[in-house]
């Protein structure tokens, strides 16, 4: 149980500080993209610049809005106390998913790198809703291990914007690639860590507990 509060405390901590980041830098400092979209180059189609904005500005509320309430309900205290919150949450987590996969999906053709880096992200938003339809379907079969395991594997895909500057920075700045290609290895690199991080997870520290059914 220690080390199950331990791991909470530290992604509760990491979960807090990308959310307080993400805010901070796409509403206040950079409220324009200007940063991000001065590296966009030999873009296939016109983009709307407005309407990109106001649909990045969705992507970004919703996901912090995934993060925090995923996050929310890994805490095994709000589960004992009020089952309907953790319900509330578990549908609110849902919907966020969805509208960050959907504004994904209108921003994946203005991807940097190009027609490559859209397929990628088009895969992410495959897989991440398919995932947590697997755990919403778990828990609708009162399967709460199962449900609870498809949730971590869920959860990870909040990280995905994190891992993809990450591995871009580690190519750019310390294999000499370019922006670009940077990004682009950033955009697979982070979809295979989220893949497998998960499962290295629930096979060491994240072992199956007592749950009863919501």
């Amino acid at each position: 149980m220690r080390n199950h509060n331990r791991l909470y405390f530290l992604l509760a901590v990491l979960t807090v500080c990308f959310i307080a980041y993400a805010l901070i830098k796409n509403y206040l400092i950079d409220p324009g993209a200007d940063s991000f979209l001065s590296q966009k180059n030999g873009l296939k189609r016109e983009l709307n610049l407005p309407v990109w904005l106001n649909v990045m500005y969705i992507h970004v509320a919703f996901a912090c809005l995934a993060m925090a309430t995923g996050l929310l309900n890994f805490s095994a205290t709000l589960y004992k106390k009020s089952r309907k919150l953790h319900r509330s949450f578990g549908y609110a987590y849902i919907l966020s998913v969805m509208l960050v996969v959907l504004s994904s999906g209108y921003m994946a053709p203005y991807a940097t790198g190009g027609k490559i880096s859209s397929i990628g992200f088009n895969l992410i938003n495959i897989i991440w809703p398919a995932i947590t339809l697997v755990a919403f379907i778990q828990i609708k079969k009162k399967q709460i291990i199962r449900h609870r395991n498809w949730m971590i594997r869920s959860y990870a895909f909040c990280f995905t914007n994190m891992l993809i500057h990450l591995i871009a920075l580690l190519f750019e700045n310390l294999l000499g690639f370019s922006y670009t290609a940077s990004y682009t290895a950033g955009i697979y690199g982070s979809l295979a860590l989220l893949l497998l991080i998960p499962e290295v997870l629930l096979r060491t520290i994240a072992k199956p507990r007592k749950l009863t059914p919501l």
